[in-house]
């Protein structure tokens, strides 16, 4: 009995915890992502087809929030070529290694810390329009809430996809 009384401050308890570990896992996903790693050929094709799929995805979200917000399929598309754009240019900063164990690739430190304080912004931008502070009648503030978030995840998801392809046709040229 006294643990059922327990339980509506487990929620309150574990949501403070994943705020306050969040520093933390920013700072790990900045070392992971600049860190020296072996290219597999199978992930990366399934890494680039599986992200083709989760643009479709999110282009279809876009078009479904565009029912409540204006512009948002715009500012995905938007989003998702800005993030293609960077993607192309991170593949040319990235440092390609053939050795006798296969490809290996280092990311461009900067690019990774760009690209994880952009994730950084997001989420913080996120759970502050969550909590309702943000008045959506001013000026910067209107771009955020019109979908901004979306143009955000599109930079992100536009990277991702750039570079699985773009590693895919390296591998592919690299095998003939």
């Amino acid at each position: 009995m006294p643990l059922i009384l327990l339980l509506p401050l487990f929620l309150p308890l574990l949501l403070a915890l994943a705020v306050l570990l969040m520093p933390l896992s920013m700072v790990q996903r900045y070392r992971r992502g600049r860190a020296r790693r072996r290219v597999q050929p199978w992930v990366v094709s399934a890494n680039a087809w599986l992200l083709a799929v989760s643009v479709l995805v999110f282009l279809a979200g876009a078009a479904a929030i565009g029912y409540w917000v204006a512009d948002a399929l715009r500012d995905a598309a938007v989003g998702l070529l800005v993030g293609i754009l960077v993607g192309m240019a991170g593949l040319r900063l990235d440092r390609f290694e053939i050795q006798p164990e296969g490809l290996f690739r280092t990311p461009n430190r900067w690019l990774v810390l760009g690209l994880s304080l952009l994730l950084v912004l997001r989420i913080v931008l996120g759970i502050w329009l969550a909590w309702g502070d943000a008045q959506a009648d001013t000026g910067a503030l209107a771009l955020i809430t019109r979908g901004g978030l979306l143009a955000v995840g599109g930079v992100l998801l536009g990277f991702a996809l750039a570079t699985a392809w773009g590693l895919r046709a390296r591998v592919s040229r690299l095998r003939r």
